[in-house]
């Protein structure tokens, strides 16, 4: 116990370049909670984490790597965002997660590029998210590509349907807190899209309708924050085994702050969960404009 709470410490006395983030409070927020929390937070070129190492499943927090890659092949195809293709009846399961088959039930689905991208990163279609899993070439394809950008602590090897199929296979997409934070400003700094292309994507993510509780929820009503959340069902004995946010903190002085919390097997209700991300997302966050204040 000596250990990790050296650790802890260790970590926290780093985010004093990240704005001063208040190890005590942090330190209040997740101790003796029942759960794993990775925490990772990219702000004016310094680097804060907490928990880093280890392999954190991220559920559908997957569907940005994926919509990245699958923006990124249209791009090489010259595939608009308005080209139309159908989404067949048997590509709909009827037993998971979406939005566009509780719209367009049973029916053959006649659908834009940019409404498929929409409803998987917006509104976490698990049908629309495989769709984009086979127009790419598979799984293995996004696993690939992400780590072509210089990303590596993660790997995807799962659908929405194979982890639907057996919930133990969500372990398999993993990734460090870190890995995620670096795809998001990698994203939003680098020229990794077009600039269509990214003004899409970052619409996408600011139309989350998912995690209203969760990391948004600890920030004034007036900040932007787009963000892809994770959410996995529990385990026969009650283990959650992914709660997960990722986003993008619109600053007031116009720089942004991207944070990532990954919270791996909690037993934890969920509303505790859902107030442990807000609470680092409000403690983060009062770091932040207190030094932009000095």
């Amino acid at each position: 116990m000596k250990r990790f709470l050296l650790s802890i410490t260790l970590c926290l006395y780093s985010a004093i370049a990240c704005g001063q983030i208040h190890r005590g409070e942090i330190k209040k927020i997740i101790q003796d909670k029942r759960a794993t929390v990775g925490i990772a937070i990219l702000y004016n070129n310094h680097t804060f984490t907490l928990s880093n190492k280890g392999q954190y499943p991220i559920m559908s927090t997957f569907k940005l790597h994926i919509g990245v890659t699958a923006l990124k092949k249209m791009e090489k195809e010259s595939i608009a965002l308005d080209s139309m293709v159908y989404i067949e009846p048997a590509q709909m399961h009827t037993d998971t997660y979406s939005p566009l088959r509780d719209k367009y039930p049973d029916q053959r689905i006649h659908i834009s590029y940019r409404d498929i991208i929409a409803y998987t990163i917006s509104h976490s279609d698990n049908n629309t998210c495989d769709w984009l899993i086979d127009f790419v070439g598979g799984i293995n394809n996004v696993d690939l590509y992400i780590k072509s950008l210089g990303i590596t602590e993660f790997s995807l090897t799962e659908t929405e349907d194979s982890m639907h199929k057996d919930i133990m296979r969500s372990y398999n997409n993993w990734s460090t807190p870190l890995a995620v934070a670096e795809l998001l400003k990698k994203l939003y700094t680098e020229n990794i899209l077009t600039d269509e292309h990214f003004q899409f994507l970052e619409k996408t993510l600011l139309d989350c309708s998912s995690g209203k509780d969760k990391l948004i929820a600890g920030l004034p009503a007036n900040i932007q924050f787009g963000h892809k959340t994770g959410h996995s069902d529990r385990t026969s004995d009650g283990t959650r085994i992914c709660e997960a946010d990722a986003g993008v903190i619109y600053l007031p002085n116009g720089e942004k702050c991207y944070i990532v919390v990954l919270i791996k097997d909690s037993r934890e209700s969920d509303s505790t969960n859902a107030k442990l991300m807000a609470d680092i997302a409000n403690t983060v966050y009062r770091s932040i404009l207190t030094k932009s204040e000095r």
